[in-house]
């Protein structure tokens, strides 16, 4: 996660830069169910309406909490499929809270109502993201639902009115691009704390998608939009709160933004978010699907590193045996194409794997959705860049564990 309105504030007003603390355990994104009352276009876990075997159970959640707390595991995001269709989900959401875990909870929204807002209030989650993907009409064909994008914003709106700190999810697609002035007007009209703007990643019915995703030029438009927006915010001093998610380039991009606009804070921009460090999927974020299977991120759902059924969380995490997180977890990572000849690799950390994967079968290939241009980031190509364009996925993942 790339959070805009930290390193704005930083350039509003520099601090010291300080020693590079990294954190004592891994983000754990935790999704407790598969079914969903909805069947998104760019869901990741290709959710249903209908019950999945073999998902854990409470006392199974419960055991694996333990562990990652003595991991020191600072945060859940408990996601789903949609987490509210769980029936135990405010058991496991109030023993989360109770150990001392920072506990997000991310839905669609649709399922919040005034029979449920208080039990939700009540847990003291400390974030509560509902998506949302465009205007009425955009929204409710992204979610193949009429009335969904009526039914989140209620949502919303019983989440603020209860006084929980709840922000928007936008995934930026070429369909929905053009809406995002809309749904940051709709943001500051409804006062919603956070907005949340994720670039699609190439995983479940996201994968098939694909071809939908934004051209590069799209995509920087939209975080123009987007840096622009959070300053004003940050100038006028309110307290909204913009992040983006799955394209580490976005950290780069903001450089370019400030070479223009604030020159003589580039330097000392840069250095901040070389401590950032970019991606962190198979070091700091981590993800248990509703099986149990340990991934290094949300969208590796086909990488499975182990089960907290049969082996502790903790142990799995550690394990570099497998060649995509002993890669993940090297320093610099041993990327290719532009990726490995970037300047700013200290900065973005080679972006987001597994779209190289998809389009490629090779975990180190460059990132076809990093959308700077090769003079910005001081590369020198002589062939052709990865095009977004359909691909038949092969199976490869399991002949790439063998190597």
């Amino acid at each position: 996660m790339f959070r805009i309105s930290q390193y704005m504030r930083e350039l509003k007003n520099p601090q010291p830069l300080g020693v590079k603390r990294n954190p004592a355990g891994p983000v754990v994104i935790w999704n407790l169910i598969r079914r969903c009352n909805l069947t998104c276009k760019h869901c990741y876990s290709i959710s249903a309406d209908k019950d999945f075997p073999g998902e854990l159970s409470t006392q199974n959640i419960f055991d694996a909490m333990n562990d990652l707390k003595s991991f020191h595991v600072p945060v859940l995001i408990l996601s789903g499929g949609e987490p509210l269709m769980r029936s135990d989900i405010f058991d496991i959401s109030k023993r989360a809270k109770e150990m001392g875990f920072y506990v997000g909870l991310s839905t669609n929204g649709t399922m919040i109502n005034d029979s449920n807002i208080n039990s939700i209030a009540a847990i003291g989650y400390d974030y509560v993201g509902i998506s949302i993907d465009g205007v009425r009409e955009t929204h409710d064909k992204f979610r193949r639902k009429q009335g969904a994008f009526d039914e989140s914003m209620q949502g919303i709106r019983l989440c603020h009115q209860a006084g929980i700190k709840v922000g928007m999810r936008f995934t930026l697609t070429t369909d929905n691009a053009h809406e995002l002035p809309d749904l940051l007007k709709i943001m500051e009209k409804e006062k919603v704390d956070k907005f949340y703007l994720s670039h699609l990643n190439y995983a479940g019915r996201g994968n098939k998608n694909r071809k939908d995703d934004v051209i590069h030029q799209l995509t920087r438009n939209a975080m123009d939009l987007l840096f622009d927006t959070c300053w004003q915010h940050i100038e006028a001093g309110r307290e909204r709160e913009f992040v983006t998610g799955n394209n580490d380039a976005d950290g780069v991009y903001l450089l370019h933004w400030i070479e223009k606009r604030f020159p003589d804070k580039l330097e000392h921009m840069r250095a901040k978010l070389v401590q950032w460090g970019g991606n962190a999927s198979g070091v700091n974020i981590s993800n248990i699907d509703n099986l149990g299977n340990v991934h290094p991120d949300t969208f590796w759902w086909d990488y499975n590193l182990g089960n907290v059924k049969q082996r502790l969380f903790s142990e799995i995490w550690q394990d570099r045996s497998t060649p995509l997180m002993d890669g993940l977890k090297t320093q610099p990572r041993p990327l290719e194409g532009r990726c490995g000849q970037c300047t700013y690799l200290d900065v973005c950390g080679g972006n987001t794997r597994v779209r190289a994967y998809q389009l490629t079968g090779n975990f180190w290939a460059e990132d076809p959705a990093c959308y700077l241009y090769d003079e910005e980031i001081g590369v020198e190509t002589t062939k052709p860049r990865l095009g977004v364009t359909p691909w038949t996925r092969q199976n490869k993942l399991n002949q790439a564990k063998r190597v």
